[in-house]
Parts: C-alpha cells; structure tokens; sequence
C-alpha cells in the first residue's frame, strides 16, 4: 500500500513498546520523534507541527491526560491526538474524549491498525487547516507556520508566527501575558522576560509591513491586534 508520509510524535514511556511502534512506522517512510516523558511531549508538540500525536496515559512524570490538555491548548495547530493505553473501561474512554482525544486505542493493539488510525485523523486535520486564517489583511497558514500582510509574506520567527496565531484567534479581545507565556512555553517558561523581546521583533515587523502600529499593548493586561490603527506619519 501507497502510505503518504506523516511526522508523528511517540508519547510513550515504555522503551519496547517505543521501539516497536517507532520502527514500525520508521519502516513506512514516516518521520517519528519519541518523548518518553509528560514534559517532554508538551514540549515538542508545541514547538513543532505534527500530523498525529500518539500519546500513552501512563507517563511517569504527567498524567496523559493533562499532556493531552496542554497540547491541544498550546500546540502551534490543532494536531489530532490518538491516545494508547491499556485503560479500556468507558469512564476512561470517556475521559480522553473529553480532554482532547481525537482518536483511542487500546493495549495491545495491531500495529497496522494504527497506521490506519493515523491516516485517518491526519486527513481530518489537514482538511481543518487547508483552511486560511483571514484576520483583515493578515492571512495565516497554520500548518505551514507562515504569515502574509495583504498578501506580501512576513518573515517571522516560530515564536513571533504562534503569538500572532494567538493575537489572531482571539482578535478583537486582547490576549494576557500569562496566556502567551504559557502557549509558548508551558509550566517552564525563561528567566529572562523573553516575550517581551518576542513582541518588540513581532510589533517592528508588523509596523514595517503596514505603516501601522498594530500591534497595541494593553495596560496590565496584555496585548491586542489594532487593524483599525491610522497609518503612520511619514
């Protein structure tokens, strides 16, 4: 069978388990990354864009269930998550489902099974983000982490494209620190006040590319997309 490639993230803790499904799905012609902790797997689901998380509920660090939380909240795109475990009671199924899951699959399972579970969702979410988001002139490609300004393309950074998918989604409400801190880096964030150095480049650049400042800061909140801000003198 002809299998389009995927880029699949393994949340899996037990390292017989991870080798047999990485080396499978390896044997396909897929790129897969593996994360053998909670905190590991949050933080690569939201620096990187997968077609498919396959995510165990037994972690040793986090509960799966609250990885699944964290990556559908933070995740550059909404990235469909099948959830492994041998938790096969319906109040577990139930659970997952409610706390993200796209997908559930119980231990043991049929490793071609899940290649067609994987196929499945991933055409789910590439459907969901053929879709452009169009806030005003700005136009985003989720899955592709590229923005445009009235169609010319903007040269931003991963983290200035996902503040910007952010200030988007929630546009015209503005968006608080604390939930640009946390979309970005999690419980873990820097020392440093590294978002404000990421809205500085993010705010230049949007004012280069429009002559506007649309970028407005929101006194002891946060921060808010201005589309209606006059253009700039000169």
């Amino acid at each position: 069978m002809n299998r389009p490639p995927l880029s699949v993230l393994l949340v899996e803790d037990h390292p017989t388990i991870a080798r047999q499904v990485a080396g499978f799905l390896d044997g396909l012609g897929w790129q897969t990354d593996h994360a053998a902790t909670g905190r590991l797997a949050i933080e690569l689901a939201t620096r990187h864009a997968y077609d498919v998380v396959l995510l165990d509920l037994n972690l040793p660090d986090i509960d799966g269930l609250e990885v699944c939380r964290q990556i559908k909240a933070n995740a550059p795109s909404n990235v469909p998550v099948l959830m492994l475990t041998a938790r096969d009671a319906f109040e577990d199924k139930a659970r997952g489902f409610r706390d993200g899951a796209d997908d559930y699959l119980t231990k043991p399972f049929d490793l071609r099974e899940l290649a067609l579970r994987c196929e499945a969702l991933a055409r789910r979410g590439q459907l969901r983000l053929r879709q452009e988001l169009q806030v005003g002139p700005l136009t985003l490609l989720p899955r592709e982490m590229r923005a445009a300004y009235e169609g010319a393309p903007l040269a931003l950074t991963q983290t200035g494209f996902r503040i910007l998918l952010q200030l988007c989604r929630e546009h015209p409400h503005p968006v608080s620190r604390s939930v640009l801190v946390r979309h970005l880096w999690g419980d873990d964030p820097p020392d440093s006040d590294a978002l404000k150095s990421h809205i500085y480049t993010l705010r230049k650049q949007l004012e280069q590319a429009s002559g506007r400042k649309l970028l407005a800061t929101i006194l002891n909140l946060g921060y808010r997309l201005d589309l209606d801000a006059a253009p700039q003198d000169g």
